[in-house]
């Protein structure tokens, strides 16, 4: 697990709120606080979807972050700064499954591969955090997700430092 303070707050917001940097992450839950506290649980309801659009979404038990954007923009946009947010995202299936084969291990092994986000205070972190279904005290996958993650950000232009 490693912090990643974000330079650039205003810059990684557009991205992460209006453009589709981060639309390839499932949402496990988001708390919002603005003039009141908003919180949503990512996980699918899926009796209110049609078999298609089920399709089109996926079937790994928690919505797109794609789906869940717009109306996560929604609760934050206008004239004054959120108070704070809290975003936990994870890595899908099929990028879990990329990433343990490029590194040597089952993808069963890894139960979870996550970015949380928080805003507060007018300062912004990404804190990568990883989930195996075994006990290890070798921290090489963690290591090896934390730079991955610090990869994806620095592939968006977004600066940040380890803290």
């Amino acid at each position: 697990m490693v912090g990643l303070k974000i330079e650039d707050v205003k810059g990684f917001t557009s991205k992460l709120f209006v453009k589709e940097d981060f639309d390839l992450f499932l949402v496990k839950e988001v708390q919002i606080v603005t003039f009141n506290s908003f919180s949503i649980d990512g996980h699918i309801r899926k009796g209110y979807f049609s078999e298609e659009e089920l399709e089109e979404i996926g079937d790994e038990g928690f919505a797109p972050w794609k789906l869940l954007r717009p109306v996560c923009f929604g609760l934050i946009k206008g004239k004054r700064l959120p108070g704070s947010f809290h975003i936990v995202l994870q890595l899908p299936a099929g990028q879990v499954e990329r990433f343990a084969s490029g590194n040597g291990v089952e993808a069963g092994q890894i139960q979870g591969m996550y970015l949380n986000i928080r805003y507060e205070d007018g300062a912004l972190y990404c804190i990568t955090g990883l989930s195996l279904g075994f006990f290890t005290l070798d921290k090489t996958l963690e290591d090896l997700w934390d730079r991955s993650a610090e990869e994806f950000l620095r592939k968006r232009g977004i600066a940040c430092l380890r803290e």
